[in-house]
C-alpha cells in the first residue's frame, strides 16, 4: 500500500478555502475536542507550543478519524526535525522563519525521499507508515507531503517571487505578528503599512498560482483575507478561545 492521501493538499492545490484552528496546549484533549468541532484542519504548534515527539504523536492520534487533517508547525527549518515530524505521520508541515529562496529548498529537500530531497528512509517502522504495513509508502510519499513555508520579515517579502517559484513550496504562510515586529511596529500589528504589506504579500503569493496563508483572530479581516485568496485560514488558537471563555466566566456576578 502506498502512502495516504492528503486531502488537505488537494484542496489547497484546488483553490479550497481551508479553514483551521492553532493547538498551541500541546494537549491531547483539547486536540480531540478541536478535532470534532469541524475545522478543516488544526495546527498542532512544535514552534512556539511544546516540541516533543510523544506529545506530537498523541495528538495526531487524537485528530485521527475525525476528519480533520492536522498540519505540524515545526519549531525550526532543520532536516532532522522535519524527519522526526514526518515519520510520526504528519503529511502537512509548516515551516516557520523562511527568508530565501536556498532556506524554502532546504525544507521542500528535508520533506522528500532522494533522488528529490534528503528524507532518511524509516517510516517502515514509523506510523508514517503504518509500521511496515504500508510497503510501497516511499513511492508516492513525496507526492502527499504538503510543505508550507512561513514568510514573516521584510527579508522574506523581498524574496517572496523566489520563494513562491520554488518547486515543491506548496503554499506561503503570512506570519503577521513577526512581520510586523520586524517592520518596527511590535506593539502596533494593525499599523497601516503592516496591513498593506500582508495584502500585496498575498497578491504576490496568489499570482504565483500557490496557495496563501494567514491567521486572524478578527472577523472582518478573516472575511477580508478570504476576499483577497487566501486559502490557508488560521480561525484563532484554543488557547485563546479557552483563556478567553474562562475569563468571562470568572467575571460573572
Amino acid at each position: 500500500m502506498p502512502a495516504p492521501i492528503n486531502p488537505l493538499k488537494a484542496a489547497l492545490k484546488a483553490g479550497q478555502l481551508q479553514r483551521g484552528l492553532w493547538l498551541s496546549l500541546g494537549s491531547d484533549l483539547a486536540t480531540e475536542i478541536a478535532g470534532q468541532a469541524g475545522f478543516d484542519w488544526c495546527l498542532i504548534d512544535a514552534e512556539h507550543g511544546p516540541f516533543d515527539p510523544g506529545t506530537l504523536r498523541s495528538q495526531l492520534i487524537a485528530l485521527a478519524g475525525t476528519g480533520t487533517a492536522p498540519v505540524i508547525r515545526v519549531p525550526i527549518n532543520r532536516d532532522w526535525v522535519l524527519k522526526q515530524v514526518l515519520d510520526l505521520g504528519a503529511q502537512t508541515v509548516l515551516v516557520p522563519m523562511v527568508d530565501t529562496e536556498a532556506e524554502a529548498r532546504a525544507a521542500v529537500r528535508a520533506c522528500r525521499y532522494p533522488p528529490d530531497g534528503v528524507r532518511g528512509f524509516g517510516a517502515g517502522v514509523a506510523r508514517a507508515g503504518a509500521f511496515g504495513a504500508y510497503e510501497n509508502y516511499p513511492s508516492n510519499a513525496n507526492d502527499e507531503i504538503c510543505v508550507l513555508v512561513q514568510a514573516e520579515s521584510r527579508a522574506a517579502l523581498d524574496n517572496l517571487d523566489g520563494i513562491c517559484a520554488m518547486e515543491g513550496v506548496d503554499g506561503v504562510f503570512i506570519g503577521p505578528a513577526d512581520l510586523a515586529a520586524d517592520m518596527g511596529y511590535r506593539d502596533d500589528l494593525n499599523n497601516p503599512e503592516v496591513l498593506a504589506a500582508i495584502d500585496a504579500a498575498i497578491g504576490t503569493i496568489t499570482a504565483s498560482g500557490k496557495p496563501a496563508g494567514i491567521i486572524s483572530f478578527a472577523p472582518e479581516m478573516r472575511a477580508h483575507y478570504a476576499d483577497l485568496g487566501v486559502t490557508f485560514l488560521g480561525m484563532g488558537s484554543e488557547a485563546v478561545e479557552l483563556a478567553t471563555a474562562l475569563r468571562s466566566l470568572a467575571q460573572e456576578r
